[in-house]
């Protein structure tokens, strides 16, 4: 990343901000202004005790100097808390925004646990940044030149002597920043990565202990956390060495001062008064030289947190194109159809090859097919989770803004994910308005009336984490549920007896066929009652639909539907029988 990127991002930044970050920086300035006061005002008092007066006046001066200097520094460091933290939720708020957004496709090559380690971690690197950085850095170098001048102007000498010995420092501290960029950079990644395979363990706890990999799994954490270790101690060392630089120059400076000082005070070429507001003004030197540092250092630590903020926002994410409508034939048109699609995760290797079907807007439509034929593939692109590389997937005979269509094509899937909160939170879940006879009505068609009333606060509930305080039917029931109160045109529905008792089978076959009336249905098949009770069954294989009729027809017209009916497991023979 080049340096005029870098401030290029932080120009962008700061922007909405800049008004804040210079009053921060205005009232450093004021604070050092005032401390620039007190040598001068205690180089008079000392001339004044060596000729037997005792200055009270000064001394009063100065106690008001001391405590307006410490109001105006403790107001600037308020000042730019509040910025940084107001810039830190703003950005957390666009990237969480952007990430809702990015195209499925793309956050499937993501790892979950760096994503968040960008949102959270890398936002707070980019807070320090400014709130301890970009007022109090703009304020020091004025701060600093200010100083300078200061001691010119009381002795030219001695600054020329102080020159040398801070720059050194200086120098030393230069090469400590070049380096501190690629640590800080290397070391939030390392963060990233112990995050993502945290993430990745706690997901799969119960697989991991099933599998009895606690040992692999241990180590690579292990791995993880020492990579993130060492290289955040390689950049909390390149930080270590900043301070005994500055801490040595001060002390030397000092010492120099003194023993030539004292030398041209004797010589009669300055004054007492003046030697000691020349020592007491260039103690000051190192304030605004530590925070023109710690600027530079968070400059170069919060540009390699903000890359990778910037990379999360340069992610491509769902744009809607102008709707369109499509020309169809006579008669309604179907309530979603695919027109000649065909799509690879792989653009090399298609899943789907110019498949062509459509769905009427009442009635059940069972896919059946063998695993890897791309029954699951053509739900993602129903629901437009992904986009087809060629062809058309049209709702009602148009192509839809995503949210549109959404609403229209509602999805079951097989896992049937929930989310952590309350079993109502979860069935209300993008819902819309929503009365309580809905809900009952709903309850009872997917069997979760009983259930609803054995859990010890009914609908209020808490579910879990990922609904794990359900069963697996209980869950399954849950989504379609959730599914029917958002009252879509047509709903997919992937297995959704896979988790089901005989009973609860029962009761959803016939729930689905009470749906069927009033919408479309498309499921993903295996079972006897599923595919015996479906309108039409569409055969896909090798990417195309193979076949397509009833369950009776095809068994008598279509070859490889028997085929494929007789190579089944024996427990499942029946959904083709």
């Amino acid at each position: 990343m080049s340096d005029r990127a870098r401030w290029r991002d932080l120009r962008r930044l700061t922007r909405g901000y800049r008004r804040w970050i210079a009053v921060a920086a205005g009232l450093s300035l004021l604070g050092s202004a005032l401390a620039l006061a007190q040598p001068l005002l205690a180089g008079r008092a000392v001339d004044a005790a060596a000729g037997g007066r005792m200055p009270w006046p000064v001394f009063v001066a100065l106690a008001g100097l001391f405590g307006a200097q410490a109001a105006a520094l403790a107001l600037a460091r308020y000042v730019q808390a509040h910025t940084g933290e107001t810039m830190t939720r703003d950005l957390r708020r666009a990237l969480t925004g952007h990430l809702l957004r990015v195209r499925l496709s793309v956050l499937d090559r993501l790892r979950t646990g760096d994503v968040i380690a960008r949102a959270c971690g890398d936002t707070t690197v980019v807070k320090t940044l400014v709130a301890q950085s970009l007022g109090t850095g703009l304020a020091g170098v004025i701060g600093l030149a200010a100083i300078v001048v200061l001691l010119a102007w009381l002795d030219p000498w001695l600054l020329a002597l102080v020159a040398v010995l801070f720059g050194v420092a200086v120098g030393s501290l230069l090469m400590v920043v070049r380096r501190l960029r690629v640590a800080s950079r290397t070391a939030q990644t390392a963060e990233g990565t112990l995050l993502a395979d945290l993430e990745r363990v706690l997901g799969g706890m119960r697989t991991v202990r099933a599998c009895r990999a606690e040992p692999v799994e241990s180590q690579r954490l292990r791995s993880s956390a020492g990579r993130a270790y060492r290289e955040n101690l390689r950049m909390a060392g390149l930080i270590a060495l900043s301070g005994p630089t500055n801490d040595l120059a001060v002390s030397g400076a000092f010492l120099a001062v003194l023993m030539v000082g004292a030398t041209r005070v004797a010589a009669g070429e300055t004054t007492l008064g003046r030697l000691v507001a020349f020592t007491l003004a260039m103690t000051y030197l190192s304030a605004p030289i530590y925070e023109i540092f710690q600027a530079v250092s968070a400059v170069q630590q919060g540009s390699g947190a903000l890359h990778r903020i910037n990379e999360v926002l340069a992610l491509p994410v769902e744009r809607d194109r102008p709707v369109g409508v499509v020309p169809v034939g006579g008669g309604e048109p179907p309530v979603l159809e695919f027109r000649g699609v065909w799509f690879g995760y792989d653009q090399a290797r298609p899943v789907l090859c110019g498949i062509s079907f459509a769905v009427p807007a009442r009635g059940q439509v069972a896919l059946v097919g063998p695993s890897g034929a791309g029954k699951s593939t053509i739900f993602a692109l129903a629901e437009r989770f992904y986009e087809p590389d060629h062809g058309q997937v049209l709702v009602r005979g148009r192509f839809l803004p995503y949210e549109r269509h959404r609403a229209v094509v509602g999805l079951v899937e097989q896992d049937c994910p929930l989310l952590a909160g309350t079993l109502r939170e979860n069935l209300l879940y993008g819902a819309g308005p929503t009365t309580d006879d809905e809900v009952t009505r709903v309850l009872a068609m997917t069997g979760l009336t009983a259930v609803v009333a054995a859990l010890p606060h009914g609908l209020d509930t808490p579910v879990g984490e990922r609904g794990g305080r359900l069963s697996g039917g209980q869950r399954q029931r849950v989504a379609i549920a959730r599914c029917l109160l958002s009252r879509p045109a047509v709903i997919l529905l992937d297995e959704p007896t896979a988790h089901l008792d005989p009973d609860g089978e029962r009761a959803l076959a016939a729930a689905l066929r009470e749906v069927a009336q009033v919408c479309a249905l498309v499921v993903i098949a295996h079972r006897f009652s599923t595919v015996r009770s479906a309108e039409r069954v569409l055969v896909v294989d090798g990417g195309v639909v193979s076949a397509d009729g009833t369950h009776e027809e095809l068994l008598r017209s279509s070859p490889y539907y028997r085929r494929l009916a007789a190579g089944v497991p024996a427990q499942r023979h029946r959904a083709f029988s």
